[in-house]
């Protein structure tokens, strides 16, 4: 197996990205620098852990940084061997003779794509010895050790989450109408920043019919009395994610149509996490949340017909237009299959995903009544199966009206 270490992005010009290190390199190393290649050799003799990292370079670490060097990466990464990165061309290809197949990630890297592609030709250009015959995608095998989280990885998606909670309690603290979206993320981030942590992905903070717009990202409008915020943001704390949404109202107090909605999303995502244990598909909770939003839509005047047609049909996906949850991990978005020989996969404990439903009433709408128009609500929690049955990481994080309220009550009150 041969994975390598993400490269570095240009922004502009001369410009990096801040450096984030690929998930899978990274759960197999621990390693955050970039130019890095392990390789896993099944019975060599001299150790089976190989690791290329850059060497030191004290006229370059002046201007970047440290570097850990391959001298200290045994200690520090519990590798085998390691050796400078500048010596892979004559190392890697020997690691790869006689093997029938290789392991690896396509399209990380391009360069290292043609590379690695570039030795194994080499070798079945050559008489003697043995090439391998096969790439096959690491994805897979990696996706599926993923997917269960042991218990130091939940220990720090928790922390991840606890960070989460207290940016979005600052966020709702701090709300006034007059500001712009971009004060909220501001709170946000610096919570974030003031706990070791970073954004895992762009804060959203959508007022007013922003807040129907999914992945709104300009976060630059202005907060008026009478608006809904929905916040979605989650820290990053050590690679691992948090991902958390929370809607609620600019002056504090929900108006009769939003706390209505509010009320029926929180009672969606009661509904799904009544599903989440072992042995239950995944997709139940999407079924459960469907049903009962589809129900309380149907009481509302906002769908009309039979409830089973209603459901049956997707007309709700004009208010609801996405699923219910996702898993969550090194990445928001994490890896691990959903439908395993066409069935939804069953939940099993050491699973952790999301449960976010949410309602979007689009201010063009117009065969709406008026006063549902521009109101969008979310609720997203991050969810651990147990063997009982499952935890709500961010339980700690007001959910329902009455909670944001008196929230946001007590946050004015000593402000």
């Amino acid at each position: 197996m041969v994975i390598s270490a993400a490269p570095e992005r240009v922004r502009s010009r001369d410009t990096l990205h801040p450096y984030r290190q690929d998930s899978d390199f990274y759960y197999l190393t621990g390693f955050l620098e970039p130019e890095s290649v392990l390789a896993l050799v099944p019975g060599r003799k001299h150790g089976e852990a190989i690791l290329f990292c850059r060497d030191r370079d004290p006229a370059r670490e002046g201007w970047d940084g440290p570097r850990l060097g391959p001298e200290r990466a045994g200690e520090a990464l519990g590798v085998d061997d390691a050796y400078p990165i500048s010596d892979i061309d004559d190392i890697l290809p020997g690691l790869l003779e006689g093997r029938a197949r290789v392991y690896y990630q396509l399209g990380l890297d391009a360069g290292f794509d043609l590379k690695l592609i570039g030795w194994v030709n080499r070798l079945r250009g050559r008489s003697s010895g043995s090439a391998p015959q096969e790439f096959l995608q690491l994805g897979h095998l990696l996706d599926e050790q993923r997917l269960f989280k042991s218990e130091a990885e939940i220990r720090l998606l928790q922390h991840a989450v606890d960070i989460t909670v207290a940016a979005h309690r600052a966020a709702m603290a701090a709300v006034r109408p007059g500001q712009h979206e971009y004060t909220l993320q501001a709170e946000i981030e610096r919570e974030f920043r003031r706990s070791g942590a970073q954004p895992a992905y762009a804060s959203i903070v959508g007022t007013g019919a922003n807040g129907c717009v999914l992945h709104y990202g300009a976060n630059v409008s202005r907060i008026h009395a009478g608006d809904l915020v929905l916040i979605d943001a989650g820290a990053e704390y050590r690679g691992y994610a948090a991902d958390v949404s929370r809607t609620f109202p600019a002056n504090g107090r929900f108006s009769k149509e939003q706390r209505a909605l509010h009320d029926l999303v929180c009672k969606a995502q009661a509904a799904a996490l009544a599903q989440a244990r072992p042995g239950k598909p995944f997709a139940a909770m999407h079924e459960a949340a469907v049903v009962t939003l589809c129900d309380g839509l149907l009481s509302l005047g906002l769908l009309q017909g039979r409830l089973e047609a209603v459901v049956s049909s997707e007309a709700y996906t004009r208010f609801y237009p996405h699923k219910t949850g996702h898993w969550l991990g090194l990445d928001v978005h994490d890896v691990g299959e959903y439908r395993i020989d066409g069935a939804s996969r069953l939940l099993e404990p050491g699973m952790v995903f999301t449960v976010e439903p949410g309602l979007y009433i689009p201010v063009d709408a117009t065969d709406v009544p008026a006063k549902w128009r521009g109101i969008g609500i979310r609720i997203e929690d991050d969810v651990l199966v147990t063997r009982s049955g499952h935890r709500v990481l961010s339980a700690a994080l007001e959910r329902s009206a009455d909670e944001v309220e008196a929230c946001m009550a007590s946050a004015r009150a000593t402000a």
